[in-house]
């Protein structure tokens, strides 16, 4: 039976692109358990995901040096050196995109957490993230995954039906928000999961 999906929308970071903020921060600390609990207990991904829904990067370093002011120096690390967080294209998923692209068959959505003050960066690194058919920034758009208006956004935008559109994410606290607004889902966990999943939807052959 022919798959219904025409239009495929990608979560970026931890899909497409390996950001990860241990890559910085493997180089700061010399002991790893100080690492991990600085990153779990002060520079941690609910913080982070305030500037992804548009707090400025400022306002956000400042407000966490106030609370934390012994770790000053890492935490001013997280955004002056953001970039040493971008490992680069996760390949095989970029492989499956420069297929799908190929293939013409389906409009190419991005849909990510990302501030706006640093989208720009990676949109500079990355040739790809200019392939999309269009991006919906959380930093752009002051709200993120997994809040249903962040979802509607871009498939109001696009004039997209939630059942005609697949969603990719390595979170499955947005898989869930996507399914939730009536979208079909994957749970990403690596390349070939991926495609073996799309294959058995009859979208990749």
């Amino acid at each position: 039976m022919p798959s219904s999906i025409k239009a495929i929308i990608f979560d970026l970071g931890g899909v497409l692109i390996d950001w990860n903020p241990h890559h910085l921060y493997r180089k700061l600390f010399t002991d790893r358990h100080e690492m991990k609990y600085f990153l779990d207990n002060i520079a941690t991904m609910d913080w982070n995901e305030e500037q992804d829904m548009g707090r400025s990067l400022k306002e956000g370093t400042e407000l966490l040096v106030s609370r934390f002011p012994q770790h000053e120096a890492p935490i001013r690390a997280y955004y002056d050196r953001w970039e040493e967080m971008l490992g680069g294209p996760i390949e095989g998923t970029l492989n499956i995109f420069k297929q799908l692209k190929a293939d013409g068959r389906y409009k190419l959505y991005a849909l990510s957490n990302w501030s706006a003050e640093t989208v720009g960066i990676a949109q500079q690194r990355y040739e790809f993230l200019n392939w999309f058919d269009g991006l919906v920034i959380s930093g752009l758009e002051k709200t993120r995954k997994p809040f249903p208006e962040f979802y509607n956004i871009l498939l109001n935008r696009y004039g997209l039906k939630p059942q005609e559109a697949l969603f990719i994410d390595d979170n499955y606290r947005n898989v869930e928000g996507a399914t939730a607004v009536g979208m079909p889902a994957i749970h990403f966990i690596d390349a070939e999961q991926l495609q073996a999943e799309l294959k058995l939807k009859d979208i990749i052959i």
